[in-house]
């Protein structure tokens, strides 16, 4: 399953790879592909993420975001 966010204040690969560690943290995440050019987050599970939990995770990463309706 492929969830889709935007996330802003990204400016550089750290701010990749800060957002991409906290995620890792998430259990169900099998993978995750986070530009910052395009300020995309795209976040493979094997099951339903909790959007409020993908949320907090990138705001613990010190950035916002929010789900892209597919």
């Amino acid at each position: 399953m492929n969830t889709e966010y935007q996330v802003t204040g990204m400016t550089c690969s750290h701010c990749e790879r800060a957002i991409a560690g906290e995620l890792d943290q998430l259990s169900d995440v099998e993978a995750i592909d986070v530009s910052a050019a395009t300020g995309r987050l795209l976040v493979r599970s094997s099951v339903p993420l909790d959007d409020a939990a993908v949320l907090a995770a990138v705001e613990e990463a010190g950035y916002t975001a929010a789900r892209v309706n597919a």
